[in-house]
C-alpha cells in the first residue's frame, strides 16, 4: 500500500484571503516503510511573508523571491502523490491550501476522502492530551532537532509518529517472515517441556465426589469421563 505523509508551510491560515503555500514537502511509504523517495518544492508566493510567519518557518521574501510558482510545481505535485493516501496532520488545513492553489490553476481537486489526518487519529487514541506533532513526538520520544518548521522535515517526522499511532514500528508484532520462516529462529524453534513434578489437584475431595456423581446420574456410561 502506498502512502505520501506530506506537510506545507503557508504565508497565514486562510487562502481566501491571500495567503499562500510556501514549502510543500512529502515522503513515500510502501507498506509502511519510508522509501526514501521525496519531493520538495520552495515556492514563490508571489506576495510578502508576514513577520510572524518568518519567525515560524525561517522563509523570508529574499528566499522565496525567484524560487518557482505554484503553476510551475502543482501538476509535478500531483503526478507524485497520485491515488496514495495522504497522511497529513490537521488534514483541514494543509488540504484547504492545497486545493486552493489546484483551483487557481485549473488542475484537479484532491478529494478529501484521499486524506488521512493524524490529529484526529491522535484525539482518539489519546483524548484529552495534547495532539500536537511536538506533543506526539515527546510521547513517542522521536527527536526533533528543530528550531524552526520546515515542511520536507515535518513530513519526515510525521512518518515516524504516523507509525507509531497505528501500531508502532513493529505493526506485525515481530512475526515478519523470510523465506517463509520467522526471522527469529530460536523462538520458533522452542516448545515447552513437561514439568518435571505434576501440579496437585485444584479441587477438594468434596467437589470431585459431587462431579462423579453428576457424570453417573446426569450423563450415564457413555460419559467422555468414563472412558479412558
Amino acid at each position: 500500500m502506498r502512502e505520501i505523509v506530506l506537510d506545507t508551510e503557508t504565508t497565514g491560515f486562510d487562502p481566501q484571503s491571500g495567503d499562500r503555500i510556501v514549502e510543500i514537502g512529502a515522503v513515500e511509504l510502501m507498506g509502511h516503510v519510508a522509501t526514501g523517495k521525496t519531493f520538495h518544492e520552495y515556492i514563490d508566493p508571489e506576495r510578502s511573508m508576514p513577520q510572524e510567519a518568518f519567525e515560524v518557518h525561517g522563509l523570508g521574501d529574499d528566499f522565496l523571491r525567484g524560487k518557482p510558482k505554484f503553476a510551475e510545481v502543482g501538476q509535478k505535485f500531483l503526478d507524485f502523490i497520485g491515488d496514495a493516501k495522504l497522511v497529513i496532520h490537521n488534514a483541514a488545513f494543509d488540504m484547504k491550501f492545497l486545493n486552493a492553489e489546484l483551483k487557481w490553476m485549473n488542475l484537479p481537486q484532491i478529494p478529501w476522502e484521499q486524506a488521512v489526518d493524524t490529529l484526529m487519529i491522535a484525539r482518539k487514541k489519546f483524548p484529552g492530551s495534547p495532539a500536537s506533532l511536538d506533543a506526539l513526538c515527546r510521547r513517542f520520544g522521536i527527536t526533533t532537532e528543530r528550531d524552526l518548521h520546515g515542511a520536507l522535515l515535518d513530513s519526515e517526522i510525521l512518518a515516524e509518529v504516523y507509525l507509531e499511532l497505528i501500531g508502532g514500528r513493529q505493526p506485525d508484532f515481530g512475526l515478519a517472515t523470510v523465506g517463509g520462516s520467522q526471522t527469529n529462529q530460536n523462538e520458533a524453534a522452542w516448545t515447552p517441556k513437561p514439568r518435571p513434578t505434576a501440579l496437585p489437584p485444584r479441587i477438594s475431595e468434596a467437589e470431585a465426589e459431587a462431579h462423579a456423581a453428576f457424570v453417573a446420574k446426569e450423563l450415564g456410561e457413555e460419559a467422555l469421563w468414563r472412558k479412558s
